[in-house]
């Protein structure tokens, strides 16, 4: 990221912040609904120093982090599969279709009756929330594979497996990371509904608590910290993909990364 789209990022959160404290200092909304800046940063700092704050941190990047690799580790491969077999695409695309509308918070009592009240139950949630923009952006990036690469790949002798590793997928690669950046940040969205219920610990759980004790100013920490953390997770995420493969920056939306 350039100096100067960082100056213009950080400009923009300051102004904000200037904006939502006048508009606790004017009473413009009610100090209940939104407490002052100054509120809040104490209840973060009360957090943070008793350790509930990292506590909470912690679980919930531990969930995002495994979630979100199965996700890849299946949405990848599946995505593969299709571009590679229409017959495989004739007939698993529908189905995929119908879960791809599903809400992941509008299964959550399914996956509950289905993989129980512990970790795999809020993995599950995580996973299949990241998985379709993962899988849509590897299977748009082979659809847009240039059939000639493949062409010269078939004269030059290489199989399929050959030419899916080493023209396919590496053609792919700027959708694929443009669905993994997708997929990244709808883990951070499904993680507040995986620890709705039955969670005594997460981020998700620190906001649903602090709204039964009508303590907005937890809910707004826990909101501020969950979206500093996907911020942070995607820019790190997009430093990775510039330092491993530089020339897709462009198409992937990576040029100031």
């Amino acid at each position: 990221m350039t100096f100067r789209s960082a100056a213009v990022g950080s400009t923009l959160f300051v102004v904000l912040g200037l904006a939502w404290w006048l508009a606790a200092r004017i009473r413009l909304v009610e100090p209940f609904l939104l407490p002052p800046p100054a509120v809040v940063l104490d209840a973060a700092w009360g957090l943070a120093a008793d350790g509930t704050l990292a506590r909470h941190v912690l679980v919930s990047l531990k969930r995002v982090v495994v979630g979100f690799t199965l996700a890849v580790l299946v949405a990848v491969p599946v995505a593969l599969v299709f571009g590679l077999s229409r017959g495989v695409r004739r007939v698993a695309e529908p189905p995929l279709e119908f879960l791809r509308q599903l809400p992941p918070l509008a299964l959550v009592p399914l996956f509950i009756l289905w993989l129980g009240i512990g970790e795999a139950q809020k993995v599950g949630i995580i996973l299949f929330a990241s998985f379709f923009p993962v899988f849509l952006g590897v299977s748009g990036g082979i659809a847009g594979v240039d059939p000639k690469l493949v062409e010269v790949g078939r004269v030059c002798g290489l199989g399929r497996l050959a030419i899916a590793r080493r023209i396919v997928l590496p053609a792919a690669l700027p959708s694929l990371v443009i669905g993994l950046r997708i997929g990244l940040g709808y883990s951070w969205r499904a993680l507040v509904g995986a620890e709705l219920v039955a969670s005594s610990a997460g981020l998700g759980y620190l906001i649903v608590d602090a709204e039964n004790l009508a303590r907005t100013d937890i809910v707004l920490v826990g909101v501020l910290v969950i979206g500093i953390l996907g911020l942070a997770a995607d820019h790190l995420a997009r430093l990775a993909v510039r330092r491993a493969a530089p020339w897709i920056r462009d198409d992937a939306g990576l040029a100031d990364a």
